[in-house]
């Protein structure tokens, strides 16, 4: 296998020089996995940048016999994204808009453009692309003409292949051609001979079959199954481009498309109806049908009840009584028409009588919620909040909208008599039906289990007239099974065709012809349990099921809304997102490609860029929590190893930075200097900072004396170590706040939540260190304990009882409360804070964004009358020791980039709001000599600002 590997990647940097190409673990082992079932390794993975790379690939590939697969976002759930051969990867270079015109309404867009970029581009002129799937922050232009993607709106915008003016291919040969919509144009002239060819193959072929093209192709709406030859039919005008959409890049690779806008719609409402369950809700599809609505999606509570336990109850707000739902939206281009007709509609609903309940949403964020809900319904489904684990296989099954509830009836008895669990959810509007299902792929009993129930699932929607898939795409997943639906000469016409485009059979080889068994490269198995330090309770399989967590639908990819990934927001790069660290964990499970386990240099690398946000915990759809994993693992790693020196220097800043209190004055004077220098140096510490200066322990001992109630406290005030050693006026400031408030506290020092050992992966030391924090809260007192520092109340919240697993840690975890969250909870009915300023701009700690869902400073602030918050979403980019580290603090430069540093750059004289220490630091690293600091929110509320001065605290 090396011998010819290294033949073809000396052949492509001979076609292509200056072509990426990476091949091994480390690089490839990422996309060996989309969001489907399946785990193919590719060989190598090239990253093309113009439409002659992928010439020079395909070329390569011909010679060498070696399959290719083309890629966009990696979110397929059929298994069409993965491939033996070689991968090409079109999201990292090939995403430019290449035009926008107006007047026409279309766009020529790169194949790897993603959805929601493009959308943004064309909203500046008032225009859209229809098609919406739930994955329009990371999905590309090219792989949802692979797969004729659809979307919320299909009902209304139907599928992509609708809106495709013209594709540019190349074909496996590597010749570079047009499609439009009356056939095939060469790119090069000197090829005019080859594509004449072509396109004449083409036609015989659509002679010779046109009666099953013209009775089994086109049937219903969402008909995606098999090839779209009926585009081809002379009634159809030979329209070539529409005939590829939907191959899987199975017969030519787009490299770029030209699409069809429309325009926006000037009014629109959205409504929810709740029903007893799916069916009902299926029952009353084309009544609503009949209102012209734009979107009609349906799910289960399953979802809804999953979302509430993963990031709290006020994360889905609007629904009505119920145990199903439909979203129903209507647009328009008048508002009050639109609002009769909602209105309209909800009558003649109720008249129905199914109706258990039914609202029009008037709350931009409610609409908001209640979209990211069904938006993330594939990975909230994938893992639900019982703990359970469903899987994508029978996912997008479509039947015509009237025959939705029929087929849901008997679908709900076929799962029954399999004894299995799906959830649901879709394009009801469409009768397009996404379900997960809890197969059992781990054993051969439960393979053998799934492949007799999608057998007998596929000729159920047959027999309701209907489509094995309506917009995902046959795959891996059910091109076994289009036998089932469609004629032996209907299969034979679509042989057929792929052979006039690829006669080798090389490209995304396995998929729809001479289609890989849908039970073969299962990537879920029986693996050995790993031991591990964390108790990861919520995972039956400890580490194992933790990193499985990850199904690949690639949340983590997008660029804007929440604040997962910042590294990949950064870096642009599969391996430093989310999924693609997963991956290389799942890779490192299975000990096949990755086979040096806790060693592996391979995931070590993959994690290095991960700065421990906690946000995919929060923003994964399933909960990853790659904070924690990487913590894991270099405990595992380093494990009677030497470790890296940041390690030592940053991980043990708790006990250092407490010494350095007896002497801190000196130790800043010297910090200042050479020796300054060469000590962050030894110590693995980027020079480019400055190191933050020491309080001192008189400053600390005079905070805390100032801070003790003169009455009974109601609460403790945890100082934490970084409060203690950087900034004690913070400790002072929080607790006046706090007894102004009405929640006076005793303030406790000495103490540590152990983050430092559990972000450099020291979790033999944070466990030690953590056991006595837990000893000394747990005696018995039962008073809430507020953190000033977010990250330190996050640890104590999280990290302590899923380390220690002790009742006891569990605890203290339970009265663990943010300075936000206490003011929220304990303050005051009556409480006012002193005036506070119009307009603020807020970065708020990730850790608290992740651990504290539902008690955001933001919220806060609005409530306490300031006007407009103006909140950096994401991360600051030095999260804790990461940015200190000489190696990352590029990457922290360019994380802090992405939000926070175009607010400080338009500052314009407003306060900066920064209760994480880390983030405080980075503000005051950003803007320099500017004399910015960033404010504590204590220290924004402070009753008596003043009190104390920063610079006594360095005496």
């Amino acid at each position: 296998m090396r011998a010819p590997l290294t033949s073809l990647v000396v052949r492509l940097a001979e076609l292509a020089p200056g072509l990426r190409v990476e091949t091994g673990p480390g690089a490839t082992g990422s996309y060996a996995y989309d969001a489907s079932n399946y785990r193919v390794p590719p060989r190598a993975v090239a990253f093309p940048r113009t439409a002659d790379d992928v010439v020079a690939v395909l070329r390569a590939c011909r010679e060498a016999g070696v399959p290719v697969t083309a890629r966009g976002g990696g979110t397929s759930m059929a298994g069409n994204a993965v491939g033996p051969g070689v991968v090409l990867d079109f999201s990292r270079y090939m995403n430019r808009i290449l035009d926008i015109d107006v007047e026409a309404r279309t766009a020529r867009v790169e194949a790897g453009v993603v959805l929601d970029a493009l959308r943004s581009a064309t909203a500046l002129h008032g225009l859209d692309f229809g098609p919406d799937p739930s994955s329009h922050s990371r999905c590309t232009l090219g792989g949802m003409i692979g797969n004729d993607a659809c979307g919320n709106r299909s009902v209304r915008d139907g599928r992509t292949s609708g809106h495709v003016v013209a594709l540019e291919i190349v074909t496996a040969d590597g010749v570079r051609a047009v499609a439009d919509h009356c056939g095939l144009h060469p790119v090069d002239p000197r090829d005019g001979g080859l594509v004449a060819r072509l396109e004449a193959d083409l036609k015989r072929l659509v002679e010779e079959n046109l009666a099953p093209i013209r009775t089994e192709l086109g049937r219903i709406s969402r008909q995606v199954s098999g090839y779209q030859l009926h585009h081809l039919l002379p009634e159809n005008g030979f329209d070539l481009a529409r005939a590829l959409v939907g191959t899987e890049g199975t017969c030519a690779v787009v490299t770029a498309a030209t699409v069809r806008l429309l325009a926006t719609a000037q009014a629109s409402t959205l409504l929810t109806l709740g029903y007893e369950d799916v069916v009902e809700a299926a029952e009353d599809v084309p009544q609503i049908l009949r209102f012209a609505p734009s979107a009609v999606e349906g799910m289960d509570e399953a979802i809804v009840a999953t979302m509430r336990a993963r990031r709290g109850p006020d994360s889905v707000t609007g629904l009505p009584e119920g145990r199903a739902w439909l979203y129903v939206e209507l647009e328009g281009e008048d508002q009050a028409e639109v609002n009769a007709r909602a209105a309209e509609l909800l009558e003649a609903l109720k008249a129905q009588g199914r109706l258990t309940g039914g609202r029009v949403v008037e709350s931009p964020a409610e609409r908001r919620s209640l979209w990211r809900v069904r938006e993330d319904g594939a990975g909230l489904a994938a893992r639900l909040v019982d703990g359970g684990e469903s899987w994508p296989g029978w996912e997008d099954a479509a039947v015509a909208p009237e025959d939705l509830a029929g087929y849901l009836r008997g679908f709900r008895k076929l799962l029954a008599s399999h004894e299995l669990t799906g959830v649901l959810y879709g394009h009801f509007g469409a009768g397009c039906v996404h379900v997960r299902i809890d197969f059992d792929m781990a054993t051969d009993t439960g393979r053998t289990v799934m492949r007799r129930f999608l057998t007998e699932a596929a000729a159920l929607v047959v027999e309701h007239g209907g489509t094995l898939s309506g917009e995902h795409g046959d795959g891996r997943a059910r091109s076994e099974l289009l036998e089932v639906m469609y004629s032996h000469r209907m299969i034979a016409a679509f042989a057929a065709f792929k052979k006039v485009f690829d006669p080798d059979g090389l490209l995304n080889p396995g998929v729809i012809i001479d289609p890989a068994p849908l039970d073969a490269d299962l990537a879920l198995r029986e693996l050995p349990l790993l031991d591990a330090t964390f108790n990861y309770p919520h995972d039956e399989d400890g580490f194992a099921g933790a990193v499985r967590r990850c199904v690949g639908v690639g949340r983590c990819r997008s660029d804007t809304g929440g604040v997962m990934c910042p590294s990949y927001r950064a870096t642009g790069e599969e391996n430093d997102s989310t999924r693609g660290r997963a991956r290389m964990l799942q890779e490192m499970v299975r000990g096949e490609t990755v086979t040096d386990g806790w060693r592996s240099t391979e995931v070590r690398d993959a994690l290095d860029l991960c700065l421990s946000c906690k946000a995919c915990s929060s923003d994964c759809p399933v909960g990853v929590d790659m904070a924690t994993y990487k913590a894991e693992f270099l405990h595992q790693h380093y494990k009677g190893r030497i470790r890296p020196r940041s390690h030592y220097s940053l991980g043990w800043l708790p006990k250092t930075s407490a010494l350095a209190g007896y002497a801190a004055r000196p130790i800043n004077l010297l910090l200042l200097g050479p020796l300054g220098k060469l000590l962050a140096r030894m110590g693995g510490v980027t020079i480019k900072r400055k190191i933050p200066a020491f309080a001192s322990r008189r400053a600390l001992r005079q905070t805390l004396r100032a801070a003790k109630p003169t009455g009974r406290a109601k609460a403790i005030l945890f100082v934490d170590s970084f409060t203690r050693a950087f900034r004690p006026q913070v400790a002072g400031a929080a607790s006046r706040v706090l007894a102004d408030a009405g929640i006076p506290c005793t303030p406790k020092d000495g103490l540590c939540c152990g983050l430092t050992w559990v972000s450099t992966g020291q979790l033999s030391t944070a466990r030690r260190v953590m056991t006595r924090t837990v000893t000394a809260l747990d005696d018995g007192d039962t008073r809430p304990i507020i953190v000033a520092e977010p990250s330190c109340a996050a640890a104590l919240k999280r990290d302590v009882p899923e380390l220690l697993g002790t009742e006891a840690a569990r605890r203290v975890a339970d009265r663990v409360h943010t300075f936000t969250g206490a003011l929220t909870d304990l303050a005051d009915q009556g409480w006012t804070p002193p005036p506070l300023p119009e307009t603020v701009v807020l970065q708020t700690h990730c850790h608290e964004y992740a651990t504290f869902k539902d008690r955001r400073p933001a919220d806060l602030l609005r409530r306490l009358g300031v006007r407009t918050v103006d909140e950096a979403e994401g991360c600051c980019g030095l999260a804790g020791n990461f940015g200190f580290e000489a190696q990352h603090y590029d990457t922290s430069i360019a994380v802090a980039g992405l939000a926070l540093t175009p607010r400080l750059d338009a500052l314009d004289g407003r306060p900066v709001i920064a209760d994480g220490f880390s983030c405080a630091t980075q503000i005051d690293h950003l803007t320099g000599d500017q004399d910015i600091r960033a404010l504590h929110l204590a220290e924004l509320l402070d009753p008596t600002p003043g009190a104390q001065s920063t610079a006594r605290l360095l005496d």
